[in-house]
């Protein structure tokens, strides 16, 4: 049953009466409703503080591979932000069988923390039982404005070892040879330095001194991708409108990440001709994380590419 709430008219206008349900469940409820949602979000960090503290630990000892993990809460952050009117509108119906996402998620936490240790599994649990919880909470109502933010916190969930090594060997590779041809496409000019190349690693010889750059060392290129990856699902969420757009950006993430995963690895090799000790450390993270700019702008142009290439029909008319 809805009750009436009236709206004040504007000068010159007829009162309004507007379904206090329109409203939204933080309108009607004011800080009482954020007392009720603060307790809720400290039990969850409570049940989750492992493997947030681990997420944090990791991320700041391996902060050249995954320190993008800092700023993905923070995107998503802004992603429900956006979304902060609509939701105040979104009156919270709880929705009852989202407790069996709930609870899965919270009995896989504990089986893959005192079970079969995964870290990656781990995470992928916690977020199960996020989105539990919005259902049970909120409602579907609100979940489905939610889901984009929850989904992409997966990109902040550090991958684990076993997944990474099977999959790192044939990027390694696909480096290697990359980074081999563009090096081998810049010395011709004035042949000032030869490169070679011997399964993952590439050997410069300049002023009559052999520089070896081993690739495995220098960038394995899996990080990079899923860096890029989230880099494009950020681009996509913000400025496409349509479903299509966004799967496009998305789908062109790994190319883009490849290409510039083998100019990083010609950068670096370029660089080692000044400083061999410019191939690793603090400058191969920089170099790499100086590589996600053009990376955007790229994502950006794709989108203003996609945006007039293909017109919806209501924007053709206009």
């Amino acid at each position: 049953m809805q009750t009436a709430q009236h709206v004040a008219p504007a000068p010159g206008e007829t009162p309004a009466v507007v379904a206090a349900d329109d409203v939204g469940v933080l309108s009607r409820h004011g800080a009482a409703v954020w007392v009720y949602f603060g307790l809720i979000a400290v039990a969850f960090a409570g049940l989750f503080f492992r493997f947030f503290r681990q997420q944090i630990e990791f991320s700041t000892t391996f902060i050249d591979d995954w320190g993008h993990a800092f700023v993905i809460p923070v995107i998503s952050g802004v992603m429900v932000w956006r979304k902060r009117e609509e939701l105040a509108r979104t009156a919270a119906e709880p929705f009852w069988p989202g407790v069996l996402p709930l609870v899965l998620g919270v009995v896989c936490y504990f089986y893959f923390t005192v079970g079969i240790s995964n870290h990656m599994l781990q995470g992928a649990a916690m977020l199960l039982c996020l989105a539990g919880l919005v259902l049970v909470v909120l409602g579907v109502g609100a979940f489905q404005l939610l889901f984009l933010p929850i989904a992409y916190l997966a990109f902040g969930v550090t991958i684990s070892e076993q997944v990474m090594i099977s999959i790192t060997f044939q990027l390694q590779t696909l480096a290697a040879k990359g980074a081999w041809l563009l090096l081998k496409i810049i010395s011709l000019p004035g042949s000032w330095f030869l490169v070679e190349s011997s399964g993952n690693t590439l050997v410069l010889t300049h002023n009559g001194r052999d520089l070896p750059l081993n690739v495995a060392e220098a960038c394995s290129g899996m990080r990079m991708v899923i860096a890029f990856i989230a880099l494009a699902a950020a681009v996509a969420i913000f400025s496409c409108r349509h479903w299509w757009q966004r799967v496009a950006v998305v789908m062109l993430a790994v190319p883009v990440a490849l290409l510039m995963n083998i100019v990083r690895v010609a950068v670096l090799g370029l660089a080692s001709l000044a400083d061999a000790d410019l191939a690793a450390g603090n400058a191969h993270m920089l170099i790499g994380t100086l590589l996600l700019v053009p990376g955007l702008f790229l994502f950006l142009g794709l989108v203003g590419a996609l945006k007039r290439l293909v017109r919806e029909p209501s924007e053709a008319a206009r």
